[in-house]
């Protein structure tokens, strides 16, 4: 695999191609080689130029490459041109992504958003593209949606896409039916965020001793799972797990996934997961807050997670300074050095999503609830803390300590 560049070299430069590297890996290629490239301006045709294409192929030849990814989006004509002249297959990076998300994607809902996402990229490059659409079998950058091949025009695309997004809009009215159900009863919600591979499934599964996929490979995991999660208080709220964002996260994945980040802009408290031992991990979080505002989330409350403690001292990174700096950053959020990992760090974090979640005061209340309506004793017991309880013929007396949330189900039972 070759990645050549259009783009001034820099830091930044390298580590885009390095992220690159590894998104290829977890697509399952195996890089053999890497190219920057720095142009005063980019080439209409091949966007490298000619020369640089004959050294590419040429190189693709020797290593018997059979896939060139480029870190640039291209258009349909400029891909058609590079394939004539290399020989080979061509990705550019928004390709790359959509291939993992369609191998990750297992519920119907992922798999809907993710078809969505490709016809949106593939329309405008139905004509650029011509014969190289009807590519059928396996490797990276075959797995399209299962409607789209050579004779696909453009009716029949956003004919599927008007029926996919109908499919969206079902499953947003679902979620949104899911919701209102999770606030009937008074629990919070505490959404993880953060760049991908930054160990947001590990520390889920810590929190909540769940057993959801934790892989070091990008993107292992995209559909969002929720779990029940006690804090240090008593104190019950629900813990979802989200996709990882990515910089350079193609416009047409942040769309098709909006039903999915809902659940972030719902949230009461985002848990803002950091890689702490990435040299960039700045960046990385500076990317997260740029996803966050696109989708309206960036002024929820937040805390930051920095994670991977027990690398720290081999990445040599100072946590105490890069807790101080991130905090700045991110408006004053609290930063918590943890390892998701070895559970280090870990009874600090709760705590502080403890103290940082809205407040809920308990209340001494004294009910007599009907033995027909046991539900609302059960609420009682579930969220609350029984002080006293006695059952008699008809009904249920009792005294308890509950937060106030509660008050409103049980107002009726009130004495």
């Amino acid at each position: 695999m070759e990645t050549p560049r259009g783009r001034g070299e820099g830091p930044s430069t390298t580590e885009s191609l390095e992220e690159l590297a590894a998104l290829a890996e977890s697509a399952g290629a195996v890089v053999v080689e890497k190219i920057l490239q720095t142009r005063a301006s980019l080439d209409p045709a091949t966007l490298i130029g000619a020369g640089k294409t004959e050294e590419i192929r040429a190189l693709a030849e020797s290593l018997e490459a059979d896939l060139v990814i480029f870190d640039h989006e291209l258009t349909g004509t400029t891909q058609r041109n590079l394939e004539n002249r290399l020989g080979v297959k061509v990705l550019d990076r928004t390709q790359l992504i959509l291939d993992i998300f369609a191998r990750r994607a297992r519920t119907r809902e992922g798999q809907l958003q993710v078809e969505l996402a490709q016809l949106h990229y593939l329309l405008p490059r139905l004509t650029g593209r011509g014969a190289a659409m009807s590519r059928l079998g396996g490797g990276i950058g075959t797995r399209g949606p299962g409607e789209t091949k050579l004779e696909t025009d453009r009716r029949r695309i956003r004919a599927r896409i008007k029926r996919i997004q109908k499919d969206l809009e079902a499953v947003r009215r679902a979620r949104s039916t899911q919701r209102r159900l999770r606030q009937a009863v008074p629990l919070a919600t505490v959404a993880l965020v953060g760049y991908t591979n930054a160990g947001k499934s590990t520390l889920f599964n810590r929190l909540c001793h769940s057993s959801v996929l934790a892989d070091a490979r990008m993107f292992a995991t995209l559909d969002p799972t929720v779990r029940q999660l006690v804090l240090p208080s008593n104190r019950r709220v629900l813990l979802s797990d989200t996709v990882g964002f990515i910089r350079q996260l193609p416009t047409t994945l942040v769309e098709a996934f909006r039903a999915t980040l809902e659940e972030v802009t719902e949230a009461s408290l985002l848990l803002h997961v950091v890689d702490a031992s990435a040299p960039a991990a700045a960046e990385y979080c500076l990317h997260v807050r740029q996803v966050l505002g696109e989708i309206g989330a960036l002024d929820k409350p937040q805390i930051l997670a920095l994670n991977k403690a027990d690398l720290l001292q081999r990445a040599g990174v100072d946590a105490e300074s890069l807790s101080r700096r991130l905090s700045g950053e991110s408006g004053g959020a609290p930063a918590i050095v943890i390892s998701a990992a070895t559970g280090a760090g870990i009874p600090e974090l709760l705590e502080t999503i403890d103290r940082h979640l809205p407040e809920d005061p308990i209340s001494e209340v004294r009910l007599r609830v009907p033995l027909a309506e046991m539900g609302a004793v059960h609420l009682v017991h579930e969220y609350g803390r029984v002080l006293d309880e006695q059952y008699l013929e008809d009904r249920c007396e009792l005294v308890a300590e509950i937060p106030a949330s509660l008050l409103p189900r049980v107002a009726p039972y009130r004495v």
